[in-house]
C-alpha cells in the first residue's frame, strides 16, 4: 500500500501531464466552444466593430479573442482584415445617410464619425499593406474623407442677405 508522501508524489507527477484544464480552455465562456467561434468573431467583428458583440456571437469571452489575436499572426491579419472591412461598411453608411440616400434610417453620426475616427489607424495601415501606398497618403486620404462628412454636417448658410439695410 502506497504511503502518504508516494501518493503525493504520483499526484504530482500527473498534474504534470495535465497542461490545460477545460476551465482554462473556457477562460469563463458558459458550455463548450465551437471549433469554429474564429469565423463567427471575424465575421460579427465585420458587421458591428465591436470585440464585446463579436465575442457574445462567437460564444467566447473578449479576452479569449484577445489572447488568439496576441498568439497567433493569422487572426491578428483576419482581425484588421474584418475591422478594415466594418470601417468600409460604417463608412459607406455615415455618407448615405449624409446624402439622403435613406431619409426613414436612423443613424448617430457623431457616433460613427468618432468610430471612424477612432479606428483611422488600423484602417489605414490595412489599406497602406493591401495598396502597397505609402502610409502617410493613406492617412491624408482618410483625413479628407472625414472632413468631407464633417463639411456635410456643418449648418447651410441662409441664402439671404441679412447683412444689407
Amino acid at each position: 500500500m502506497p504511503t502518504d508522501s508516494s501518493s503525493a508524489s504520483a499526484q504530482r507527477v500527473r498534474r504534470k501531464n495535465v497542461r490545460i484544464t477545460d476551465t482554462q480552455k473556457r477562460e469563463g465562456e458558459e458550455g463548450p466552444i465551437s471549433k469554429h467561434w474564429r469565423t463567427y468573431f471575424l465575421q460579427a467583428l465585420a458587421a458591428t466593430s465591436s470585440v464585446t458583440a463579436s465575442a457574445n456571437a462567437a460564444g467566447i469571452s473578449p479576452s479569449r479573442a484577445y489572447k488568439t489575436r496576441r498568439e497567433h499572426a493569422d487572426f491578428a491579419a483576419a482581425w484588421r482584415a474584418a475591422l478594415y472591412e466594418g470601417y468600409e461598411h460604417l463608412e459607406m453608411e455615415a455618407l448615405a445617410y449624409l446624402r439622403g440616400h435613406d431619409p426613414d434610417r436612423k443613424l448617430d453620426i457623431a457616433n460613427a464619425i468618432r468610430l471612424l475616427a477612432t479606428h483611422r489607424t488600423t484602417v489605414a495601415e490595412e489599406r497602406a499593406r493591401r495598396s502597397g501606398r505609402d502610409e502617410a497618403a493613406v492617412f491624408a486620404a482618410l483625413d479628407r474623407k472625414l472632413d468631407a462628412i464633417r463639411t456635410r454636417r456643418l449648418p447651410k448658410p441662409a441664402l439671404g442677405h441679412a447683412d444689407e439695410p
